[in-house]
């Protein structure tokens, strides 16, 4: 029996597209002789829905799709991911499910049991957990059918009281296979080969795990669907951040007598800059592709102001929408220096793009001049840096309205943690590239985006960091060095260490005061924020919920 996965990037709710694309697989699996294939969790109305879920329209959607592809079934097995409605009074109106087609007929629905409700995940809030289990018999074969977080409830603290895996092994299945959508963390790949491998020597029954790919909003997902044989040994990968399709006959992996392979998985518990730098940078990338062609948006907009998280923003912009299609703006003020204004035409003309020089000294002092009897006579402070960076923001809306750009924000995630940024200002746009790229990682970024050839200007990766608000400015007068800040940074909001715990690490204690204070005081800033791609384990949005009017460490 050969087994296909086909992972897939598909667009939530455009179940016309998502239909199609299963329909396409169905049929290069069959032009692979197989028996069966595997698709991904949710894949026919596409992951993550959220209240789209509550859409009875949305719902009928899903099932006449379940409809069209069962009509493709008559010589070849297919398991999708597609909601299944609750027969039962009690309980979610919904199931999450894997549906298994053949022969024209829904031969079987499995129910998820386990149901992911943390971080950027709250599927119960709309599923009730499956409560049944049983084997999908096939060409002689019993098939354990398992969805995503069902096989991640190993290890000595279980977040689950029952593992659906347990409850299927007393009807002795032969082989594992897991519809997933697990999204991409730059560590998350190697959590994800530790659990299967987990399983499969738990169980001793080889796994075919199919992962989704592609990005919606500021989730990604890698892809990197595997098959492990009963020892845990990787049979083969598919690759990550692209569509593909690939399987392995079953037979011949139920036969495999490789040894087990040593333990490789090494936990990462520090932050490491360039720590699977390239991922990184292929999630970005992916990140703002999907967005603008899920959203049928064509062109981008920013503000380059010659310093590196601008640069970094604009190369991967470039790359992911092509040179012609990102407009850069530079709009020195009367604190701005000239090497800043230079570095930044430098970049443009490495990449190639169009920008536009808009000297914003005139329109600042139109603002100082109003707002004087105003201020009362008081000394130059925030106000009066924060109206540049304003002014900013509204130029690139300005020509964001007026030509169809979106605007892309340039902020980084140790700006954002600490409110080093202005509201309505450079904190504006439709998506925020770097907001989950701590600085130390932006500089990673730029060396990679270098590898072969300089792109960024060296003077921009060099020269020391700032906001050219005010005369001599630099980011160090406001802020710890972005080293040391990263690192309280990371052991706060990745790993949930508490003051006295980060303090024990070495970290000066007023500093993490300091910097936690500042974290937590700021939430009402980033609450306003636009989408950030997400790349990490914890990263701002809707995987980080908490209060903003809260004392807790502020």
């Amino acid at each position: 029996m050969k087994i296909i996965l086909a992972q897939q990037n598909y667009h939530i709710g455009n179940f016309e597209l998502n239909t199609q694309k299963i329909l396409e697989g169905i049929k290069a699996a069959e032009a692979q002789g197989a028996d069966l294939v595997v698709f991904t969790e949710l894949c026919v109305c596409g992951y993550p829905p959220r209240d789209f879920l509550e859409f009875d329209d949305f719902i009928q959607q899903s099932y006449a799709a379940i409809d069209k592809i069962k009509a493709h079934t008559a010589n070849i097995a297919v398991l999708v991911g597609a909601p299944a409605r609750n027969p039962q009074p009690e309980g979610k109106d919904l199931f999450n499910a894997a549906w298994f087609l053949h022969e024209g007929e829904v031969k079987q629905v499995i129910h998820k049991t386990l149901l992911p409700t943390y971080d950027v995940f709250d599927e119960y809030r709309y599923f009730e957990p499956g409560y049944a289990w049983n084997v999908v018999p096939f060409k002689g074969k019993k098939l354990a059918v398992t969805i995503c977080e069902d096989i991640w409830n190993l290890g000595d603290n279980p977040l689950y009281r029952i593992c659906p895996m347990d409850q299927l092994m007393e009807q002795q299945p032969d082989v594992m296979i897991n519809l997933s959508a697990s999204p991409f963390d730059y560590n998350h790949a190697q959590d994800r080969k530790k659990i299967i491998r987990e399983n499969v020597r738990k169980y001793g029954i080889p796994m075919y795990y199919c992962n989704a790919v592609g990005s919606q909003t500021e989730i990604v997902f890698d892809g990197g669907s595997v098959i492990f044989d009963a020892h845990g040994n990787i049979i083969k990968e598919l690759p990550y951040f692209e569509e593909a399709i690939g399987g392995y006959d079953l037979e011949t992996l139920l036969q495999s007598d490789q040894p087990a392979p040593p333990v490789d998985y090494i936990p990462v518990d520090e932050l490491k800059p360039d720590y699977n730098i390239d991922r990184i940078y292929q999630a970005i990338i992916i990140g703002i592709k999907d967005y603008f062609q899920k959203m049928g948006f064509t062109k981008a907009i920013l503000g380059s102001s010659g310093g590196i998280d601008s640069a970094v923003t604009l190369a991967l912009a470039v790359e992911a929408l092509g040179k012609e299609n990102v407009r850069a703006i530079l709009m020195p003020s009367p604190y701005s220096t000239e090497h800043s204004v230079d570095d930044a035409v430098a970049l443009s003309k490495n990449l190639d793009n169009p920008y536009d020089i808009i000297r914003i000294n005139d329109i600042y002092e139109t603002f100082l001049q109003t707002l004087q009897p105003h201020f009362e006579g008081r000394p130059f402070n925030v106000a009066e840096e924060n109206t540049q960076s304003r002014i900013r923001g509204n130029l690139l809306m300005g020509l964001s309205n007026k030509f169809g750009y979106i605007l892309l924000n340039t902020s980084n995630k140790s700006e954002l943690s600490t409110g080093y940024g202005t509201l309505y200002g450079d904190m504006a746009g439709g998506l925020a590239v770097l907001g989950d790229v701590y600085k130390m990682q932006v500089y990673a970024l730029a060396r990679y985006i270098n590898r072969d050839k300089e792109i960024i200007p060296h003077n921009i990766i060099d020269k020391a960091p700032s906001a050219e608000l005010r005369p001599n400015q630099k980011d160090s007068d406001s802020l710890p060095d972005y080293a040391v800040l990263d690192s309280i940074l990371y052991q706060y909001i990745e790993r949930r260490q508490g003051p006295k715990e980060i303090i024990a690490q070495g970290f000066d204690a007023a500093l993490v005061t300091r910097t936690l204070k500042l974290v937590n005081t700021n939430e009402y800033k980033r609450n306003q924020f636009c989408p950030i791609i997400r790349v990490s384990s914890k990263a701002f949005g809707v995987g980080r919920r908490v209060p903003i009017v809260g004392k807790y460490l502020s």
